[in-house]
């Protein structure tokens, strides 16, 4: 089993799909990461020997931020948006979609279960 980044990466998949367990590497990065690394993007990660997988690791570990640093550098850039109150900060601090999603309907996710709110009672004559 190929451990890079602190992920157990799946046996039976693809490299390049492997590669994309880890936090911060999509498949795009993955395709470059084998590349330089000199690895077939058919290749399985099983099928890996030891110097591959250290490679992969190098390239990683010094190219791209990946796991606990990308996850904190997000967290301070949000952080950050929250303290200038700058629109997307107040979307965060008010839980809604921050990328100009619609929220009359949808946007579930973002705003949580949904809270029946009462009708007005009519006044009477």
């Amino acid at each position: 089993m190929a451990r890079i980044a602190g992920v157990d990466l799946p046996k039976t998949k693809r490299g390049v799909i492997g590669l994309t367990y880890i936090y911060g590497v999509g498949k795009a990065t993955a395709e470059k990461i084998l590349d330089q690394a000199g690895i077939s993007h058919d290749k399985k990660v099983s099928e890996w020997n030891d110097t591959e997988i250290i490679e992969i690791r190098r390239i990683i570990n010094d190219e791209i931020k990946v796991e606990g640093a990308l996850r904190s550098e997000v967290q301070l850039n949000i952080k950050r948006m929250l303290d200038i109150a700058c629109y997307r900060g107040l979307r965060h601090r008010k839980g809604l979609p921050v990328r100009g999603q619609r929220t009359k309907t949808n946007a579930r996710t973002r705003k949580g279960k949904p809270k029946t709110v009462a009708n007005k009672k009519k006044a009477t004559k």
